[in-house]
């Protein structure tokens, strides 16, 4: 059996109020409901009393539990309830560490003691993450035969991230509102002139999904600087939602990435370089179509590089899924991304990741290093 190795729990992080007008919900008491089935008589005796018709019809029905012997009550047949059901099966399809390759560390031994963090159930949890975004994917090429431009997705997705900051949002809601933008146009045409409503109503739902106190519908027709009216918004709304299937839990980048810093031991400025590639990422339109996950792997793998540490060890690769091979070529697309965010008109990113609160990760001396030049110009045009 191979020897698993442990190691001390990861510092967990917290999250900050955000704050933001709170948005008021009128919660209306349902009535009670009455049973239908009162007794008569107070005298009856209960055993000896018959059950109501609607009773009768239910407790006839041959198939409440398929397999068990039936017993019967007079002209009632009744279904005894099965004790001997086996427990829910909760494996998942989640490797075992026990079962992997050598070397490879077991990262949630230490988080045992800590019921919050789901160590028994986290790597089936991350197995149904990699289902979903098979199942919510975004097509490549998903504007073809649109009237809008991948141009304009990057005009578009550029100013929702001014936006995003404007409002003090989660790092989560602009991921999210990004799916919602992208899933909605591969599957609905949308006219050149309603794009902008389509990216303020897409974070609005974002905001509803994600935040503890979302803005205001008020406030996206603010920004929009009132472009388009509430009525304008709360229509598209319900658009996005039926195009979409009401499905919002399509993962994003930053689910994975949490976990590939916990696998590689990463540095907070390791982790927050790779945030920076991730949303350099996001806003390029011939990487839309690219599994989070896979693009989270990318960028923990470049940021190491970058950063002096550009080991892909065994656990990475058995935690990311993703060999370093499979990587590379999206490694060398990253660095380009990097490269080009100097002389990009789209500056948003850049600005955003170049302040204090992001420990003004786009500036430091090392994306401009020969490291990185050499890994952009392998990059495939």
């Amino acid at each position: 059996a191979n020897k698993i190795v442990t190691r001390t729990q990861a510092t967990a992080k917290t999250r900050i109020p955000v704050s933001v007008a709170a948005v008021s919900t009128n919660i209306n008491a349902g009535n009670r409901q009455v049973s239908a089935y009162e007794t008569k008589s107070k005298n009856a005796k209960a055993e000896k009393k018959d059950p109501t018709p609607a009773m009768v019809e239910l407790l006839s029905c041959p198939n409440l539990v398929p397999g068990v012997s039936q017993v019967t009550m007079g002209d009632v047949q009744l279904e005894p309830i099965d004790h001997n059901i086996a427990p829910m099966d909760i494996s998942g399809n989640g490797t075992d560490v026990s079962e992997s390759a050598a070397n490879v560390e077991d990262i949630d031994t230490e988080d045992m003691v800590n019921p919050q963090l789901v160590s028994v159930y986290v790597n089936s949890i991350y197995s149904y993450l990699r289902q979903l975004e098979t199942k919510f994917n975004v097509r490549q090429n998903l504007l073809a035969g649109s009237d809008i431009t991948g141009k304009m997705r990057g005009i578009l997705l550029d100013w929702l991230c001014q936006v995003h900051n404007k409002f003090h949002l989660l790092q989560e809601t602009f991921y999210i509102t990004v799916s919602i933008v992208d899933r909605y146009l591969q599957v609905k045409p949308c006219k050149r002139s309603r794009l902008q409503l389509v990216g303020v109503t897409a974070m609005l739902i974002a905001s509803k999904y994600e935040e503890m106190h979302a803005p205001e519908v008020a406030d996206f027709v603010y920004i929009t600087d009132n472009a388009y009216t509430k009525q304008d918004v709360l229509d598209m709304e319900q658009d996005i939602l039926y195009a979409i299937d009401f499905s919002l839990g399509r993962p994003h980048c930053l689910h994975f990435l949490r976990r590939n810093s916990k696998a590689g031991e990463v540095s907070a400025t390791e982790h927050m370089l790779a945030k920076y590639l991730m949303e350099l990422a996001v806003i390029e339109y011939d990487m839309a179509h690219l599994r989070p996950s896979f693009v989270a792997a990318a960028a923990t793998c470049l940021s190491m590089i970058v950063l002096g540490n550009s080991t892909w060890s065994p656990t990475l690769e058995f935690y990311c899924s993703y060999s370093s091979d499979e990587i590379q070529p999206l490694v060398h697309r990253l660095a380009q991304l990097v490269v080009n965010a100097q002389t990009s008109k789209l500056t948003a990113v850049k600005t955003k990741h170049s302040s204090s609160k992001f420990m003004q990760i786009a500036r430091i001396p090392q994306l401009k290093s020969k490291t990185l030049l050499d890994l952009a110009k392998k990059a495939q045009t």
